[in-house]
């Protein structure tokens, strides 16, 4: 405890580390009592009793209940996602893109305005489907086509300024903004979740308090798990490494390559999450078309067999495809080269390029695998019985982000006390997070 409250004083000693924490905390301040505030000419006391499940039960965590209450910050942040998702696959498949992703600050410049561009067009189409669908006739006091036009504007617009939000925090504050957003978001979710639960158990049928605490123990063991998957850095011995590869003929100096068994970190959750919303964003143009009825309970619903198969093969594909665009082994082989270091038994340049690559691709498996059996706990959750809010929080993309975003914060933290000459937050080793402080996370 001692320990703990000096490093909380040694925190607020640095100057630059105070200022980035306050500036944080301010920034995620006014976005919550932005999520609050609702489009002109809607009745606030008719959306607060309106439930979301399924996907948009989902959209309405990712954006700390904002959906629901039909807020000027409804749509969060998952346009821009789905804008960078869109860009990201741009730079596999166009070279134009290709060049700006070599042309190095100028280049990505490029990239973060045509995101942005993109993202007010993706905006602007989610806010049609959202005024269309999600705001009941009764709750409307303006005009229809004056409250369709002006909310699509200040949709779109809330949308801009929550990623400027996130811009600020990442430039003035710690960890990465749009995922601190999308954190705040899903842990406001959390205390109405556990109330939930818990007057379920403790209802006629509920079973009582004990069947409550095995549900937080088994959360609890979860969480551990969850932890050791977003860490999840390994040194894999290079004859370990061979064999996996098939190659046999290692030598016998033990040496190690520093590879991550999950390199993409919560990326493919979350690229895999905006996909599941597309089809759900289409339906909403078309509420009775036979696509939209049949979508309903299969890709709509998160809890259905068909939802859940089809979100874990994106995961495992993310992962790869993630993997293999943050992950360069004919760079990783030309450093080593320079440096003098070799793969005993790889001739250095491209063999070891080769080598690596090979090294990769299979111990990505186990690791996309693991991530793709997180993401769908919350259905198994619910198929035990579990309530629907609450169940979300036993893994999916809302306890990755948490654990993921809390963990990379927590790096750029202990850094910064490192840089002091001030003991870290660990007693021991480092935290580790999904990348290097400072990175974007998202």
């Amino acid at each position: 405890m001692k320990r703990f409250i000096a490093t909380l004083t040694n925190i607020f000693k640095i100057e630059d580390l105070r200022v980035r924490i306050i500036n944080t905390i301010l920034l995620l301040l006014i976005y919550r009592v932005g999520s609050f505030i609702v489009l002109p000419g809607v009745d606030p006391t008719l959306m607060v009793t309106k439930t979301q499940d399924g996907i948009l039960g989902l959209l309405n965590m990712f954006a700390g209940g904002s959906f629901s209450r039909a807020s000027v910050f409804a749509l969060g942040v998952m346009p821009y996602i789905s804008a960078s998702i869109v860009v990201q696959l741009f730079g596999i498949v166009i070279p134009y893109f290709q060049r700006l992703q070599k042309e190095g600050e100028s280049g990505r410049k490029k990239v973060n305005q045509i995101t942005r561009y993109l993202t007010i067009f993706i905006t602007a189409g989610q806010a049609i489907g959202y005024v269309k669908t999600q705001v009941p006739p009764e709750a409307i006091m303006l005009d229809s086509f004056l409250f369709s036009l002006s909310s699509i504007l200040v949709l779109t617009t809330g949308t801009m300024f929550v990623m400027w939000l996130g811009e600020r925090i990442t430039d003035k504050g710690l960890g990465n903004g749009i995922s601190l957003i999308i954190m705040i978001g899903i842990i406001a979710q959390l205390p109405l979740a556990f109330s939930s639960e818990l007057v379920s158990r403790m209802g006629v049928n509920g079973g009582g308090l004990i069947p409550f605490i095995i549900e937080l123990a088994a959360l609890a063991f979860v969480v551990i798990l969850v932890i050791l998957l977003v860490q999840g850095t390994r040194k894999i011995p290079v004859q370990y490494a061979k064999r996996i590869v098939g190659n046999k003929q290692y030598g016998g100096v033990r040496q190690y390559i520093p590879l991550k068994v999950n390199a993409a970190g919560v990326m493919p959750i979350i690229f895999a999450q905006a996909i599941m919303f597309i089809p759900g964003t289409m339906a909403s143009f078309l509420p009775e078309s036979s696509f939209a009825q049949w979508m309903g309970p299969n890709l709509g619903n998160p809890m259905s067999l068909s939802y859940n198969l089809l979100f874990a093969f994106l995961i495992i594909a993310f992962t790869y495809f993630y993997t293999a665009i943050t992950v360069n082994p004919t760079q990783m082989a030309d450093d080593m080269k320079r440096n003098g270091g070799f793969v005993p038994g790889i001739k250095p340049g491209r063999k070891t390029g080769e080598f690596i690559d090979g090294v990769i691709s299979h111990i990505t498996l186990p690791g996309s695998i693991f991530l793709a059996i997180v993401a769908i706990m919350p259905s198994i959750a619910v198929m035990v019985g579990i309530n629907s809010q609450f169940a979300n929080f036993y893994g999916g993309t809302s306890l990755l982000i948490m654990v993921g975003v809390v963990l990379d914060t927590l790096q750029q933290i202990e850094s910064h006390l490192l840089m002091r000459h001030y003991d870290g937050l660990m007693k021991t080793g480092r935290i580790k997070g999904r990348t290097p402080a400072g990175a974007a996370a998202i």
